[in-house]
């Protein structure tokens, strides 16, 4: 078989190789399809992600946020990441995180990191859907990011710092509401710097 060509085919479509779905779309037995990937891969184009899953090398415009529903249906961009992505934070993490309402794991390849932080179903909400080149993916309201964030951050024992935090991209309103649905720590952190911050209109 010309794996170059199917990889190229399947590249139109998707950057992600799901083993069970293209050996049920090109009629190839587990095994062989097994076999197969694994020498793609010591080829450098297919990156193992985890059992069964594949980044296909050959996909331009592959992002790590093409994984996340793939990974964790259950999940959405948040932390750190969506911080950046929103322009809260200038800090560009070296990792893709995500919350999910399932059990927490990290998925770590040579080209990149997800890690998905576990949080309680009745903090599961607050997300929209963003269109990447191949995926659709959630990502955290700006004001469920930096909710997140806190409120993992102390559940870790950690303080975070909200001194060099941009507050512009956020709704005060908006967050004093999201913030009532957790612990009174959360809020209780934030009003220190709520007084001086600058938030949107």
């Amino acid at each position: 078989m010309d794996w170059v060509k199917i990889l190229r085919d399947e590249a139109r479509y998707n950057s992600i190789i799901v083993a069970e779905e293209l050996a049920r779309r090109r009629h190839i037995g587990s095994a062989s399809l097994r076999t197969a990937l694994w020498r793609q891969q010591n080829r450098g184009l297919v990156e193992r992600v985890t059992h069964g899953i594949y980044v296909n090398g050959l996909a331009p415009g592959f992002l790590p946020t093409d994984l996340v529903q793939v990974l964790r249906p259950n999940a959405y961009v948040s932390l750190e990441s969506a911080l950046y992505d929103w322009g809260i934070s200038t800090q560009s993490p070296s990792i893709l995180t995500c919350v999910t309402a399932g059990k927490p794991r990290e998925y770590r390849t040579k080209s990149f990191t997800i890690v998905f932080r576990a949080i309680a179903p009745r903090l599961f909400w607050g997300f929209q859907e963003k269109q990447a080149r191949y995926a659709s993916y959630r990502i955290a309201e700006p004001e469920k990011a930096l909710l997140d964030w806190v409120y993992l951050s102390l559940q870790n024992g950690f303080t975070p710092d909200l001194d060099e935090l941009d507050f512009k991209p956020i709704s005060r309103p908006k967050l004093l509401q999201y913030a009532e649905k957790y612990p009174a720590t959360v809020l209780n952190l934030l009003l220190r710097s709520l007084a001086t911050a600058n938030f949107a209109a």
